[in-house]
């Protein structure tokens, strides 16, 4: 079984409510009715229904059965911008703001629906770019208890299943952190680890990358690494790491038995730690267009609830396997 069906297969033991608030982009109405199809989630849409439905049908899409919310017209508006006011008021934030808010920018409905417990989660970025999402999920959800650092991932799937665990990997981080130093990176990889633990359910192997494997180079970009791996080392000695390494002695036997005799990743690795998100952005995309994997993210980790963002890159199948992945991130909270 392909690991998304799995998760889709996990996601339908327990239904969660996902919000979609992008509901002006057709790819967003297209896997609305993929999910709505295959029943692995509730969702609810965030604009007008009226403008909603007239689009979906325009388009020969089927949303029939969706629940459809507008702001303007949502009976518990006013309490979402009392609670919204009394959460940012600190920082300068009116109620009359609070009110205005809620009605022009539909994320930060969205993220009020997950805050007040009327949904579970919610995905976006279809549309907007990432900080358009994360920004009202860290003000008002804010990070899980005993997160040092909220970070993003992407969970790679090759059609190579030779390699990582049956071609699936994760990435971190490569949607958030721009210039993460050694403590933030051993924090990047243990969430990573945990989030391939909770989506794939196998061990996770860990690889710090870089462009030197155990002191094949010397320079401050290596020493980040070869410190964040130590760190890591200290704060989780059970987790199979190793770094710093290269990504062909990380993922390929044959090449880490030459470069890296005595890694413990013995050239296995499935989750890969990027020391900078241009590597990271730039690595994941370059698995994906030129190596023909899905791509599902960025997803975020260390947020008190599930929170996704998508590339605008995505397509409708993209959008509703996010939605999965979500889903069961919603289970595990």
């Amino acid at each position: 079984m392909e690991f998304i069906d799995k998760i889709k297969a996990q996601a339908k033991k327990n239904i969660k409510t996902i919000v979609l608030p992008e509901s002006e982009d057709l790819r967003i109405l297209q896997a609305t009715e993929m999910i709505l199809k295959e029943e692995f989630a509730n969702i609810i849409l965030i604009g007008d229904p009226n403008t909603i439905n007239k689009q979906a049908s325009d388009n020969n899409i089927n949303i029939e059965g969706v629940q459809i919310v507008n702001p303007a017209t949502f009976e518990g508006f006013s309490k979402y911008a009392n609670d919204l006011y009394e959460l940012r008021k600190a920082k300068g934030m009116t109620l009359d703001q609070a009110k205005e808010l809620l009605k022009n920018n539909s994320r930060y409905f969205a993220t009020m629906m997950v805050k007040e417990g009327d949904a579970d989660g919610f995905v976006s970025g279809a549309a907007n770019p990432t900080s358009d999402t994360l920004r009202p999920a860290l003000q008002i959800l804010k990070a899980a208890p005993g997160t040092k650092l909220v970070s993003a991932f992407f969970v790679m799937v090759l059609p190579d299943k030779e390699l990582g665990e049956e071609g699936v990997f994760i990435f971190g981080d490569c949607g958030l952190n721009e210039y993460p130093d050694a403590d933030a990176l051993s924090e990047i990889a243990i969430s990573s680890s945990l989030s391939f633990k909770e989506l794939v359910g196998e061990e996770p192997r860990v690889a710090m990358l870089s462009y030197s494997t155990h002191g094949s180079a010397h320079s401050p970009l290596t020493d980040k690494v070869i410190e964040a791996t130590k760190l890591l080392k200290e704060k989780k000695p059970d987790l199979i790491c190793d770094g710093e390494v290269q990504l062909d002695a990380a993922i390929i036997p044959e090449v880490a038995h030459r470069k890296a005799p005595n890694s413990p990743l013995d050239g296995k690795a499935n989750v890969l730690i990027f020391p900078d998100l241009d590597a990271g952005n730039i690595g994941y995309k370059l698995t994906q267009r030129f190596g023909h994997a899905q791509a599902y993210g960025p997803l975020c980790q260390g947020i008190s609830k599930a929170v996704n963002d998508l590339s605008r890159g995505c397509s409708a199948e993209d959008i509703a396997g996010v939605v999965a992945i979500t889903a069961v991130q919603a289970q595990n909270m």
